[in-house]
């Protein structure tokens, strides 16, 4: 009986824990929903909700798709050279959905469960562009089964409502350009790794990250909170 309930904890057929929850990292029903949705206590996925905004859903909106894309671009790179610093950053997402429990939502998944809550510990701290973070561990760890599969072939009916993960996607350049700067930053300061205690984040330099491309207002849109 132990091992069924194993083999089926957050799947469909669990009929206690949210399956939406445990493959998405978010549910529409939240707080309402009749399943239980148990916080993870270590990750090495983080999500950051509702921090993306994409100008194409405002009506009045006149901006050409290149200029959308240079914008996202932006956030993006800024997203990214934030994140690295806390460690190896193995993925970042950004959702382009709509619905009130994905829209804006940032998922960014690290090489160590130490660095994700390294990540949450400071940001929770933080503002971004204005408004402030929340982040929280996510129990999310293949984003392949979050994502709509629909949608990356070009045929979900469902759009921005839909309750998979459709991604706004940078540049191909600029995820290359950034993961070859995180590459180069651990090989000028690599990690340690003790075997029989356990692996710690290192003291980083804070400036130490992948470097913005040409961009000076990066940090302008990070500040902390004040206390």
């Amino acid at each position: 009986m132990a091992s069924h309930l194993a083999n089926i904890f957050g799947t469909e057929q669990d009929r206690v824990n949210c399956s939406f929850y445990y493959k998405i990292g978010a549910c529409r029903h939240g707080d309402r929903c009749s399943r239980k949705h148990i916080k993870p206590s270590f990750s090495q996925t983080i999500l950051l909700p509702n921090v993306y905004h994409n100008p194409s859903n405002d009506p009045i909106c006149q901006q050409t798709p290149q200029e959308l894309q240079s914008g996202f671009d932006a956030v993006y790179e800024d997203l990214y050279c934030e994140l690295s610093k806390f460690g190896h950053l193995l993925e970042l997402h950004v959702c382009d959905n709509v619905g009130d429990h994905l829209i804006g939502n940032v998922y960014a998944r690290y090489e160590w469960e130490t660095e994700a809550q390294a990540a949450v510990d400071n940001l929770n701290d933080r503002w971004y562009a204005g408004r402030p973070l929340y982040a929280e561990l996510s129990p999310v760890t293949d984003f392949r089964e979050a994502c709509c599969r629909q949608n990356e072939n070009g045929e979900c009916n469902r759009g921005g409502f839909c309750n998979f993960m459709h991604l706004r996607l940078a540049s191909k350049e600029l995820v290359r350009s950034l993961r070859h700067g995180q590459r180069v930053e651990r090989r000028l300061n690599p990690v340690k790794t003790e075997v029989a205690g356990g692996w710690e984040p290192p003291k980083r330099n804070r400036s130490a990250s992948p470097p913005r491309r040409g961009r000076n207002d990066g940090e302008d849109r990070w500040t902390r909170k004040q206390s």
